[in-house]
């Protein structure tokens, strides 16, 4: 097979990847809240640096600080996305219906922390929605949400 014919293969077999980053109460205040843990970047500005590192996929940005409406993303997004990646923040430590929902979905979901939650306190080291996430990354600061696109895009 020739160069040419070879590129237009590889192209034609590429596949632009839809991913939902879906933010949970107070990321909101990201740059501004508890910049000792969170750092001084806003997510917003975050974000534009993982679409133009990804530039190949479709990367979509939700934000909610109310359980029903990040419930509501991933029952819209659950059945077509080709990835979630989620922090539920305080979320993830008490609710049985995100972990439901992300049960009831067929796209495959990432949580992630931008802290460390196992060096924190005690009632942060329980995650109900770890058992039905693909994985789980937390500790690398806002670098999370980068380490979990590229676990989707493998």
């Amino acid at each position: 097979m020739s160069e040419k014919n070879t590129t237009f293969v590889q192209i034609l077999f590429e596949h632009v990847m839809n991913i939902l980053i879906i933010n949970g109460p107070n990321l909101n205040l990201l740059g501004q809240r508890e910049p000792e843990i969170y750092g001084n970047t806003g997510f917003e500005s975050y974000l534009n640096e993982l679409q133009n590192r990804f530039s190949k996929h479709r990367l979509e940005y939700f934000q909610s600080n109310h359980e029903g409406a990040i419930i509501d993303k991933l029952h819209e997004a659950g059945f077509t996305a080709d990835g979630i990646v989620l922090n539920a923040g305080a979320y993830t430590h008490s609710s049985v219906a995100i972990a439901d929902a992300i049960k009831s979905i067929t796209a495959p979901v990432i949580e992630v922390h931008i802290s460390n939650v196992f060096a924190r306190e005690a009632f942060r080291h329980h995650s109900f929605l770890s058992p039905v996430c693909k994985g789980v990354i937390c500790g690398f600061g806002l670098d999370s949400y980068r380490l979990a696109i590229e676990a989707l895009t493998k």
